[in-house]
């Protein structure tokens, strides 16, 4: 019976992660660059993320959960301005120094990775409020939720996250010989100006409440 609360976990961090935002782009420009290796490591950091905040949800940890509201603003607005600052940083790279300092850095390069998508997905507090929303409208604990039974739901979400970024790691780094440096060139360009702007986006969301209380 247990293993239907790591399945129903599955489904939740396969239905969290699969989405392809900021975090995908470039969890995606990381495995054409770097390999399998580093776009898996950097989806490991984000799974670990979301089982946080899976783990905040499911247990209801009141302190932490006060503390992501009452901080919400500062966590979305640090996010978003270093989401920009990753996605300029990719737009001025170039991909034969990034190419040749991945074969430098190896596992040293891997943590970094790792850190950097950890950090940026849980500088987005809404995650928290999403699993609350799902955890309790599709009543996935049942009648008699124990802390078994949250434990399990919680590492199936971590088992989701990861198979989905393992999944697209690998079919992206299939493709990865298929790329010239031209093309190369141009995905590191294309893939900088989106993530620059979705943080530029989430940057000026931070203010909507305000704009909404001066009447703008």
């Amino acid at each position: 019976m247990d293993f239907q609360y790591i399945f129903k976990g599955i489904i939740v961090g396969l239905m969290v992660s699969i989405p392809l935002g900021p975090i995908g782009v470039i969890i995606i420009q990381k495995t054409i660059h770097k390999g399998r290796l580093a776009g898996f490591i950097s989806g490991l950091g984000a799974a670990i993320a979301d089982m946080f905040y899976a783990t905040v949800a499911a247990f209801g940890l009141g302190i932490v959960i006060n503390f992501i509201k009452t901080q919400e603003f500062y966590l979305q607005l640090i996010g978003s301005i270093f989401l920009v600052y990753v996605g300029m940083r990719i737009f001025l790279t170039n991909p034969i120094k990034q190419i040749r300092g991945a074969k430098r850095s190896g596992k040293k390069g891997l943590l970094g990775d790792f850190l950097s998508i950890f950090f940026l997905t849980v500088s987005n507090p809404i995650a928290v409020f999403v699993f609350v929303a799902v955890f309790a409208g599709a009543s996935i604990f049942g009648n008699n939720p124990t802390v078994r039974i949250e434990l399990f739901l919680i590492l199936g979400v971590l088992i989701g996250g990861s198979l989905w970024w393992y999944t697209l790691s690998t079919i992206i780094n299939a493709f990865r010989r298929k790329f010239r440096l031209k093309q190369l060139f141009w995905i590191n360009k294309i893939s900088g100006i989106v993530i620059a702007s979705l943080g530029f986006l989430a940057f000026l969301a931070c203010f909507e409440p305000i704009k909404s209380f001066l009447g703008y």
